[in-house]
């Protein structure tokens, strides 16, 4: 009876289609990888659109990178911890949080905090990873994981052409207010398909605070040299 109760097919009478929460997620991998090259079509205008210096501007690009590697072990054990929905909804909430900030601000450095926060976003890839194996039956698992692994190229590579289009046609803000929209979309998606996952009872150990610091520091040691 144990083990019945822990098959993902008869888990959840009332879960939605498999389709559907594969396309659900999948879409919010590709809105919120969407976010790293956003801006990839302006780098040569930042200077002058942010009243900087070209080293400065690039920390526009940077930040977002940053934030996403810092996120994304983080995120995943809040998850475990206080729900895998619950936390792919507070990476969204940042996200459109972040994209006003940027839309609002022509000055440098609220644009790299607000770039550097949509990056923390990125983690929901992970979390809806997760989600999929303890939602999916095993006979789409397979393709669901590589669509929702993909949707970090997929997003990228669709960013810079539709980024470019707008930033063309109209000023570089609404690329900003185009990102929270999306964000606020997909939030709402989110919230009405996937399920909050009963497999694997949320964990009640502490959070490691000082663990989290610490390996914040050293990837963005790590990555600021690289960069």
């Amino acid at each position: 009876m144990a083990q019945a109760s822990a098959d993902p097919t008869s888990r959840q009478e009332g879960a939605p289609a498999p389709g559907l929460m594969i396309g659900a997620l999948a879409a919010a991998g590709v809105v919120v990888s969407v976010m790293h090259t956003l801006v990839v079509p302006l780098i040569s205008d930042l200077p002058e659109l942010l009243h900087s210096s070209v080293s400065n501007t690039a920390w526009v690009v940077t930040a977002t990178l940053l934030g996403a590697a810092i996120s994304t072990p983080i995120v995943g054990r809040l998850g475990d911890m206080y729900g895998k929905k619950r936390m792919m909804m507070v990476s969204l909430v940042l996200l459109i949080i972040d994209s006003v900030v940027c839309a609002l601000s022509s000055a440098l450095l609220p644009v790299v905090v607000g770039r550097a926060l949509q990056g923390l976003a990125t983690g929901l890839i992970p979390l809806g990873i997760s989600v999929m194996r303890d939602e999916l039956p095993p006979e789409k698992l397979g393709s669901a994981l590589g669509l929702m692994s993909s949707s970090l190229g997929i997003g990228g590579a669709l960013g810079v052409p539709l980024s470019a289009i707008i930033a063309q046609q109209v000023n570089w803000h609404v690329l900003f207010w185009g990102a929270a929209g999306l964000a606020v979309l997909t939030l709402l998606v989110i919230w009405k398909v996937i399920p909050e996952s009963p497999v694997g009872d949320k964990t009640h150990g502490r959070f490691d605070f000082v663990g989290a610091l610490g390996m914040s520091a050293g990837v963005l040691c790590l990555l600021l040299v690289i960069s």
